[in-house]
């Protein structure tokens, strides 16, 4: 039988009226951008202009005479950034539109068209903006994404290590737990140094190590081939390199953030942090939940699987204004890929899929929810509830969207994470469930007295 699906409003709108007669549209591209405004603003309504950087002024102070207010772009590769931002700062409202939207017309397909279009799309209010932070957010944003590669890249360099000690036979994987710990490092720097004698290798590891001195030794009994030996140095001078590198760009992210963010008393701090402690050794160095609080208002990393490196990459993708940008959670979701796009035909529901778009908050949100697989907790036990009806990937998504439900509505409310909330509803649905079943077993009972 199929699905039927839910009735909707009819839309309010009955007749089309232009709602920004102060437009203008632009198509983007590599070598000109073409730039539209209305017709009785300018001889010459749609022009072309270059790409250097005085070129975006012109088209900025060209759209100024015109008296337009609002610009609609598409996005285009990467070519549209250094645009937005000169649009931005000259006071201008950007819309930054999804090239889905406009790419179905009739007509000869040329860049004057395509700006014309743009420019008569946005005046009668039919395109949509894409989430962009400002501009001193979308910095924080790339310096984030910046320290998420140069954390790939050491990690790339540390495969590179290990695969060069298994050529070898040094087995220090079947020994450390980390190879990069403490041990991992003493010993590996020594071998780098000309150290061969597997006694006086064994000898650097930390007496807290769990393997016994034999296995260790054993372990450091390697061929020591010269080309193995030189690419593993090389691979492990990068590590370090990126590493401090990593370093650096988190100071010039806690910089920038506490430029952006509202200082925090420290009682308000103290009663608000949460008891998390660092989890790994990527985390981040800095006191990110400090700057989260003078941002949001709220403390999110009270959320179970919420940690410090989710929390800045958030706040990088975010903003702190995020919530104004979307009038309902629901809203939210739909943006951030968390719910499924529901396709009706005939007041019949087709299908309901999530889409595969690669959103940044909803992939941070399925993360955090991976994390809580195990944890002894409402979210937990919801998580592992959805596993075992629909399977690990759907449970993601579902732990993710009420996560993110969260998340928004801590913030949108000013309102702190109270787990006894979700305890309370869970005892209740355990209760219902209890009696649905003390129903059942008085069912089945009474089937087989009749049966006897």
């Amino acid at each position: 039988m199929a699905k039927v699906a839910k009735k909707g409003k009819a839309c309010k709108r009955t007749e089309l009226k232009i709602v920004n007669p102060n437009a203008a549209g632009i198509d983007i591209s590599t070598k000109e951008m073409q730039v539209c405004v209305p017709g009785d603003r300018s001889e010459e309504p749609n022009r072309v202009f270059g790409t250097f950087t005085r070129d975006l002024h012109a088209i900025a102070a060209w759209l100024r005479e015109c008296r337009v207010d609002t610009v609609a772009m598409e996005s285009t590769g990467i070519y549209w950034m250094p645009l937005f931002g000169v649009l931005k700062d000259a006071g201008f409202e950007v819309l930054l539109v999804d090239p889905y939207q406009v790419k179905n017309y009739s007509g000869r397909k040329t860049d004057e068209s395509d700006a014309e279009w743009l420019m008569l799309l946005h005046s009668y209010g039919l395109l949509r903006s894409c989430h962009q932070p400002e501009n001193v957010v979308r910095r924080l944003r790339n310096l984030t994404r910046h320290r998420d590669n140069l954390i790939k890249s050491a990690s790339r360099e540390v495969l590179h290590m290990q695969k060069e000690m298994e050529q070898m036979n040094l087995k220090l994987n079947n020994v450390f737990s980390d190879i990069l710990g403490k041990s991992g490092q003493s010993i590996i720097g020594a071998i780098l140094s000309g150290e061969r004698d597997a006694e006086k290798l064994a000898s650097l590891a930390d007496k807290s190590c769990r393997a016994t001195h034999s296995d260790i030794v054993a372990s450091l009994q390697a061929t020591w081939d010269k080309d193995h030996l030189f690419i593993m140095g090389q691979s492990h001078e990068l590590y370090l390199y990126y590493k401090e590198m990593t370093l650096k760009c988190e100071a010039e992210i806690e910089r920038l953030m506490r430029g952006i963010t509202a200082e925090v008393d420290e009682e308000k701090l103290k009663e608000l942090r949460s008891r998390k402690q660092k989890a790994y050794r990527g985390d981040v160095s800095f006191d990110v939940e400090r700057y989260a609080i003078g941002m949001w208002g709220v403390n999110v990393m009270r959320l179970p699987g919420i940690n410090r490196n989710a929390v800045l990459r958030l706040a990088s993708e975010l903003g702190g204004d995020f919530v104004t940008k979307f009038d309902t959670v629901d809203k939210f979701l739909s943006w951030a890929n968390l719910v499924p796009n529901n396709k009706i035909s005939g007041g019949k529901l087709l299908s309901s899929k999530v889409p595969k778009r690669k959103n940044p908050v909803g992939i941070i949100f399925r993360q955090c929810a991976n994390a809580l697989w195990k944890a002894n907790n409402p979210l937990g036990d919801y998580f592992r509830h959805t596993k075992a009806r629909g399977g690990h990937l759907q449970a993601m998504v579902a732990t993710g969207k009420k996560l993110a439900t969260i998340f928004f509505t801590m913030i949108q409310r000013q309102q702190e994470y109270d787990e006894e909330t979700y305890t309370q509803n869970r005892k209740a649905q355990l209760e219902r469930k209890l009696e649905y079943t003390k129903r059942k077993m008085a069912r089945l009972e009474l089937q087989l007295e009749n049966c006897s």
